[in-house]
């Protein structure tokens, strides 16, 4: 996949567990012999038991990991016949679940209750407004560099993850603020280049996305917000459907996400929010520099 797919590492991280977690349900079967006498009815068996309790990101993951390891298989002579189409597909449907998206009020009451006065706060402050703000990803709020925010030109840089694109943006008012107050007045000295760093010594970049999602879920619960999915991708799921309900057609929505291709399924709900590209260049580059 690296080679002929030039996959991204986190893909490759999942297709890797995806593969692992099907070779040890084989147990001694594990072997280029035990392979050899796969069954169709044993793939199929797998991937249902498996699929029970995870949620539809992560069962399509674990389909998308399975097919590929069997593609690899067979063509690598391992299994005697093509095992991908075993894997069952589960049909899910559209507006069968509750929107995990936030509303505007919820997003404002998020960011209302963080206590800006602490060091954590002003750092937690300055990420929610960039996942509110731009709709990034979680991973690519943690690759931001010092060199991404660009004062003068009042733009910052999202670098491309997932194989997408750099997504080059406005930097509005009050992200600067945010950002500003936070690497003036909360970030520790240091040689790292990333923007956000750990808030305790020895101070380094924030070092999983689950380390970012924590932070998110930490003040969904301080703002007493409940929704279904509470980590970072919430923001995302929220900008991407206010931008369509305003109009914006999907061309506009997939560039400014860094998207090469944006899938209807994506969009969940109306959401009453102003786009981003309605948003004015208020951020004054002489007080930044």
């Amino acid at each position: 996949m690296a080679d002929h797919k030039h996959a991204s590492e986190g893909t490759l991280k999942l297709r890797r567990r995806s593969a692992k977690r099907f070779l040890e349900s084989l147990e001694d079967e594990a072997t280029p012999e035990g392979l050899s006498n796969l069954s169709a009815e044993r793939v199929e068996s797998f991937f249902i038991d498996c699929s029970h309790g995870m949620g539809h990101a992560a069962r399509r993951s674990m389909q998308a990991g399975l097919r590929t390891f069997l593609r690899f298989c067979f063509h690598e002579r391992y299994i005697r016949k093509r095992l991908d189409h075993a894997v069952p597909t589960l049909r899910t449907y559209k507006l069968a679940r509750v929107p995990r998206g936030l509303s505007e009020g919820q997003a404002h009451t998020v960011l209302q209750s963080v206590d800006r006065t602490t060091t954590a706060g002003r750092r937690d402050y300055a990420i929610l407004m960039l996942l509110h703000t731009y709709g990034i990803r979680g991973g690519q709020v943690r690759a931001l560099q010092l060199n991404d925010i660009r004062w003068t030109e009042d733009q910052i840089l999202f670098r491309a993850t997932k194989g997408g694109k750099d997504s080059l943006l406005p930097l509005t008012k009050e992200v600067g603020e945010s950002l500003l107050d936070y690497l003036q007045h909360a970030r520790p000295r240091s040689a790292y280049r990333e923007v956000f760093l750990t808030c305790r010594a020895p101070h380094h970049p924030l070092p999983r996305s689950s380390s970012l999602s924590e932070i998110v879920r930490r003040h969904f619960r301080v703002a007493h917000i409940d929704v279904p999915s509470m980590g970072a991708h919430a923001f995302r799921h929220a900008f991407a459907t206010r931008m369509v309900a305003e109009g914006h057609p999907f061309k506009a929505v997939a560039d400014v996400l860094g998207h090469r291709y944006l899938s209807t399924t994506f969009i969940y709900t109306k959401v009453d929010f102003n786009a981003l590209s309605q948003v004015a260049l208020e951020w004054p580059g002489e007080v930044a520099s």
